[in-house]
């Protein structure tokens, strides 16, 4: 990565990466097939399915965000989704609810207790295994952060990837009107987006799901304000991104 990406980590995304709300048939089978390759193929977390595509129950109420390389035909590398609450019954709980009933510490929140269609959890992070070789990766469906991830002074670089695939969802959210992100993360993900100016908030203890997960929270809104400057210029181009694949769907 130039020292100009490191710099504008706006013009650096859209050098190498695309965002788009995965709001048509074509771009959810995309990431349907990014799901199977990884939690099927790779990791053995779900069975193999005869089509190629990993689906469940929740992806028709999610919002998918599918990560591809500029260059055409646009490579997939990640994907992620937004589980919304059932607007037909409000009372249906989102994945987390149901994996973690029994560690939440609702004293320091309740989901139960918000405004349903106000909230949302981020779910099925996957990146292809060509853009996640790291040694002691192999087991995990999306590239972690660690120091390293952000280079030197004098070899910057910056993890495009996971922050890429985060900070779509954000803007999904937003977009959408939710105010809390629920998210099983691994436990050394909220230091490390600390780095980045992220606030992800613990609410509960850990849980035996794919590996060790924490159940924890994110303020859309709080994220969106007080965002280091150096992110600004990457957030502007996922949201740009976002909305423009939901104006081209909705043409």
């Amino acid at each position: 990565m130039s020292l100009l990406d490191h710099l504008n980590l706006g013009h650096g995304f859209r050098r190498y990466f695309r965002i788009d709300a995965a709001v048509d048939e074509g771009l959810q089978d995309e990431v349907f097939r990014i799901r199977h390759e990884v939690y099927c193929k790779d990791l053995g977390f779900e069975p193999i399915r005869a089509d190629g595509r990993e689906t469940d129950a929740y992806d028709g109420r999610s919002i998918h965000c599918l990560l591809r390389t500029v260059d055409a035909p646009h490579q997939p590398v990640g994907c992620a989704r937004v589980v919304l609450t059932d607007p037909l019954d409000r009372s249906a709980l989102l994945p987390f609810e149901r994996a973690c009933a029994e560690t939440l510490d609702r004293t320091i929140i309740d989901p139960a207790a918000l405004p349903r269609h106000r909230i949302g959890e981020v779910s099925r992070l996957a990146v292809h295994r060509t853009y996640r070789r790291r040694k002691g990766e192999e087991r995990s469906s999306v590239n972690n952060i660690d120091d390293g991830d952000f280079g030197t002074k004098e070899q910057p670089r910056f993890p495009y990837i996971p922050v890429g695939l985060y900070m779509g969802t954000i803007a999904v959210a937003a977009r959408q009107g939710i105010d809390t992100l629920f998210v099983l993360t691994e436990p050394r993900l909220a230091s490390h987006f600390a780095k980045l100016g992220v606030r992800i908030t613990r609410i509960g203890g850990p849980i035996e799901h794919r590996g060790t997960r924490i159940p924890s929270m994110i303020d859309v809104h709080d994220v969106i304000d007080n965002m280091r400057t150096l992110m600004k210029p990457l957030w502007r181009e996922v949201v740009a991104e976002i909305e423009r694949s939901f104006e081209m769907a909705e043409r």
